[in-house]
């Protein structure tokens, strides 16, 4: 069988990582042609050695100098940026694992050039889907969304229409502060916000997760990955983090998508197409009966997530989503440094929506890439601006 050429953009991260650790367990299967990273240059040099990828980008010029001097006398090609991969490396699957804004570009270039793509970059469906979707659809692309929730709705509403679905349940944790009381959200550290009960996070998604910025994010993924009426999603707390999404169709069945907190597993399907022995990858047990009986649902406490408010067409349509996107990547790096409280993160981003010039950059429909980025820019330098107006003493 010919070994399928991979690309895992993204690689030191923690969808990369879990990735490259799913490809080793059956290396005669794969040909790792592409990683990149930013700046772990110790992760970098591990993954040279241990799986020999033919081609590696690492954006940060210091860290690329540092490892293209270390291994110069080695048969790997190493670049600076995406753009000087030469043109004609095509792969059968890449997977899109780079975090933030980075991962806007390179998605949308390895979309030409792959036969399918994993996708686990948020911005590229929440900022450029327009742009992305019409490549994918040009190129014959398949793209299969990894994150969990995604990756369930998109199996369990396969070859339904939107006729055919009366509600979309997206489920969240509730996180570390479920039960906390409101009274001490005020003093809620960084450390603790990234103590995420089920998963084993990196500290953005993990922030995002304790007061459901993520939630928002995926309700704008849905909407834009899936044909279905934006009005059918609801989120709704499901703390064991075991079922990730519930469809109810209108002929009076509902079906729901169970498993593990493990993100191997929708990571491990993608890639094998469903058909995947998932006990050669990790551990599983056998705790499904045992789970069922502890698993409990509940609607969401707006005053205890607040951030759930935005979730409203203004804010989600056009290139609103850029703007909540960009303010709340800085408002989470913002907090992590200590520079804001933990309530801090939601008042701000009703500041930066009630703007003057919010409906300046939140009206565009079908902005280039060229604008998505001055959109996002606004939204970084309006941000960081009523941060120093308001938050002096964290200074």
């Amino acid at each position: 069988m010919k070994k399928k050429k991979i690309a895992i953009l993204g690689s030191t991260g923690s969808i990369g990582k879990n990735s490259l650790e799913i490809i080793k367990l059956n290396k005669t299967n794969f040909n790792i042609k592409l990683l990149s990273a930013n700046s772990n240059y110790k992760e970098i040099c591990n993954q040279i050695k241990l799986f020999k990828p033919s081609n590696f980008v690492i954006t940060n010029y210091l860290v690329y100098v540092k490892v293209k001097s270390e291994f110069k006398n080695k048969r790997i090609k190493i670049y600076n940026n995406f753009k000087d991969i030469p043109s004609k490396l095509k792969f059968d699957i890449t997977i899109a694992a780079i975090v933030g804004i980075a991962g806007l570009e390179p998605t949308i270039q390895f979309s030409k050039k792959s036969k399918k793509i994993l996708l686990a970059n948020k911005e590229s469906i929440i900022c450029g889907w327009h742009i992305l979707s019409k490549i994918i659809k040009k190129n014959k692309t398949e793209l299969i969304p990894i994150d969990s929730e995604h990756f369930s709705i998109n199996q369990l509403t396969r070859n339904y229409t939107d006729s055919d679905i009366k509600k979309i349940y997206i489920t969240a944790s509730g996180g570390p502060f479920l039960r906390r009381p409101l009274v001490s959200f005020n003093k809620i550290k960084p450390n603790a916000a990234c103590k995420h009960p089920n998963w084993n996070m990196g500290k953005k998604i993990s922030i995002d997760s304790s007061n459901l910025m993520n939630k928002i994010l995926e309700l704008i993924e849905a909407h834009r990955l899936f044909s279905f009426n934006p009005i059918k999603y609801e989120i709704i707390i499901h703390p064991q983090s075991l079922i990730h999404a519930i469809v109810i169709f209108k002929n009076g069945q509902s079906k729901f998508l169970y498993h593990e907190t493990d993100m191997k597993i929708p990571i491990s399907n993608a890639i094998y197409n469903n058909r995947v022995d998932i006990d050669k990858i990790i551990k599983t047990g056998n705790n499904f009966i045992k789970n069922l009986r502890n698993i409990k649902f509940e609607n969401v406490d707006k005053k205890r997530f607040p951030i759930v408010t935005l979730a409203k067409e203004k804010y989600l349509s056009k290139s609103g989503p850029i703007i909540l996107n960009a303010s709340n990547e800085i408002l989470v790096d913002s907090f992590i440094k200590n520079k804001i409280p933990y309530n801090g993160i939601f008042e701000t981003l009703k500041r930066v929506f009630k703007d003057r010039d919010f409906n300046k950059y939140a009206v565009k429909k079908v902005p280039n890439i060229d604008e998505i980025y001055k959109i996002d820019n606004w939204a970084r330098n309006k941000t960081l601006e009523i941060i120093s107006k308001n938050y002096e003493k964290y200074r």
